[in-house]
């Protein structure tokens, strides 16, 4: 077997574009477990233009160090991969949007990162610059979630920064995730004598009754209002169309607001759905994240890129550094809406805005 030709270095005309940088990121592919080749392209292109620089390479997760000395540190830190391409590659540009799978989560924060990654060699603060894979897939393989698992040491920081898209304003924290499956039994009968059987998926009924009629609450933490949310994604149940089923199971997200534990969230979930007939297993489990803006390099950072913060209403990995005892916030080009979408697009000034933002603060300090 011959071994795959060494990944060409992004030149710095196109590292100076992060426009064009975003499209060359997204073009390319890069589904979850498929990262190798865009990890690659990162490592030898900082190798070759950011001497500046300490690397570790960790799977295909890249993260890329300052040694500068400073009495503060930061990270920065973005996902490479994304959900699988759905006829929306190569990228396209048109009328100041950049079209195509990743532009939003996240290639358009990537490349903002890789850019200055390379442009800055005497950053106001040392810079951690991580670029990690798997995050689009099960939490157990998130590849930050490995760094802190395995190199939490390359992690250590005052502040830190996710590029998630957050339409270029700084979003604080982030919700909680909990999913749960109601689980009910019954008895199996021939739908012609009901009478004989017990209807598991009747059984569920309470339980719709109470997601139906439940208001979410909205959660003000530490100055940003979090609205929640609690519904059913998703229902099985029954063998054939003429069986009564005697199992079913429906399964429940709650994303709660980052003032309740994940222990708060699912005790919560048990005393609104747990019965003689409904079992409650919970499969799923995310805290969420304070919004970190109390923090000095917090409020220094949001004064230096403007705006008014907001709450982080998805899960993202802020809540990584957040356990680690790391204040972080969202900041990246795109529209959260149009993640994972077909029609995924970003609007180019968002992308240079940022870049422009992030620089003017790391250059300043």
């Amino acid at each position: 077997m011959t071994e795959p030709e060494p990944a060409a270095a992004f030149s710095r005309t196109l590292l100076a574009d992060p426009v064009a940088l975003t499209a060359a990121l997204c073009d390319i592919p890069s589904v979850s477990a498929d990262e190798r080749a865009i990890a690659d392209a990162i490592e030898a292109t900082l190798r070759a233009h950011a001497p500046h620089l300490e690397l570790v390479r960790d799977g295909d997760a890249i993260v890329a160090r300052t040694a500068l000395g400073r009495a503060q540190r930061v990270v920065i830190a973005g996902h490479i991969d994304t959900v699988p391409i759905n006829d929306n590659l190569p990228t396209r540009l048109e009328q100041g949007v950049l079209h195509g799978r990743g532009t939003v989560d996240m290639k358009g924060g990537c490349a903002v990162l890789l850019g200055l990654a390379v442009e800055l060699d005497a950053p106001a603060y040392d810079v951690t610059w991580v670029f990690y894979d798997h995050e689009e897939v099960s939490s157990d393989l998130n590849g930050l979630g490995r760094l802190a698992r395995t190199r939490p040491e390359l992690l250590e920081a005052d502040f830190a920064i996710l590029g998630e898209p957050s339409n270029g304003t700084v979003e604080g924290g982030c919700n909680g995730t909990l999913r749960v499956e109601l689980r009910t039994t019954g008895r199996r009968a021939h739908s012609a004598r009901a009478w004989k059987g017990v209807n598991a998926i009747h059984a569920l009924q309470p339980a719709l009754a109470t997601l139906a009629t439940y208001e979410p609450a909205t959660v003000e933490v530490d100055g940003l209002a979090y609205r929640e949310g609690l519904n059913a994604v998703g229902v099985t149940g029954g063998v054939a169309g003429n069986v009564i089923p005697d199992a079913a199971v429906m399964e429940v997200n709650y994303r709660f607001a980052p003032d309740k534990s994940a222990a708060e969230a699912e005790r919560l979930m048990r005393e609104l759905f747990e019965s003689e007939s409904i079992a409650v297993v919970v499969t799923d489990a995310a805290a969420g994240a304070r919004p970190g803006l109390d923090a000095p390099l917090a409020q220094h950072f949001l004064a230096a890129v403007g705006g008014t913060p907001a709450p982080k209403y998805g899960w993202t990995d802020v809540a990584r550094f957040s356990e680690l005892g790391i204040p972080a916030v969202n900041y990246g080009p795109g529209d959260p809406s149009l993640a994972h979408a077909d029609d995924e697009r970003v609007e180019v000034q968002q992308i240079v805005d940022c870049a422009r933002g992030l620089r003017a603060w790391l250059a300043a300090g």
